[in-house]
């Protein structure tokens, strides 16, 4: 067992937005090559809609709904998302840098092949999400309800869950170095080979040694 000193953990860049927004108006949704820029969207319903190369920059959504949005090449750049609906949305070889996601539900969201950057997912449902194969820097999620999450092929590295439920989460071919797990239930994750590299409070390490005896086949009785 490694035991690691304290350090001091960077966060993730805040959205920068400026004091006033304009309020969205989108009556015909959400286009191909569109750009929102500096934009208030306020309980607005974008649900189902499907885009390519989209950009929102410098935006907030407050309530609302994207759920089932689908969007490819998308990019979120300096966004706040809070007591939003995201569920089932799916977003495809897009950006998202600088961006918030806070007290929403993001229940089977799925960000295939995509980068994220300076992103903080806080409080958030996001059960049953997806983060197959993409690449997630100076990441946090804080509070999550992240059971049975896939991580599957993701990039990891240096990205901190604190306080999530992790049940039945799947890291199987995932790139974990330096990745920190502090005050999460880890019981019942798969894809423990994939863990090596990670940082682990011990409060933590007793729900994790469950999923490493049965990785070794290793019976534990009371």
């Amino acid at each position: 067992m490694v035991v690691s000193r304290q350090v001091r953990l960077r966060k993730p860049v805040a959205p920068k937005l400026p004091a006033n927004l304009a309020v969205a108006d989108l009556p015909d949704g959400v286009a191909d090559d569109g750009a929102y820029l500096s934009l208030l969207f306020a309980g607005q319903d974008l649900s189902g809609q499907a885009a390519e190369d989209v950009e929102f920059e410098r935006c907030r959504f407050t309530g609302g709904s994207l759920a089932g949005m689908r969007l490819w090449r998308g990019r979120f750049t300096d966004v706040e998302f809070s007591d939003a609906d995201l569920a089932n949305t799916a977003f495809v070889d897009g950006l998202v840098f600088n961006v918030e996601v806070s007290r929403s539900r993001v229940t089977g969201a799925r960000w295939t092949d995509c980068g994220l950057k300076d992103v903080l997912f806080d409080g958030c449902r996001a059960d049953l999400t997806h983060f197959r194969m993409s690449k997630l820097r100076n990441t946090v999620f804080r509070d999550c309800n992240l059971e049975q999450a896939n991580f599957q092929g993701a990039d990891l590295s240096g990205v901190r869950f604190e306080d999530c439920r992790l049940n039945g989460a799947q890291f199987s071919g995932a790139t974990m170095t330096g990745t920190r797990f502090s005050g999460c239930d880890l019981y019942g994750i798969a894809g423990i080979d994939s863990l090596k590299g990670v940082i682990v409070k011990s409060a933590d390490a007793q729900s994790l040694m469950w999923a490493l005896a049965s990785a070794l086949g290793i019976t534990i009785e009371d």
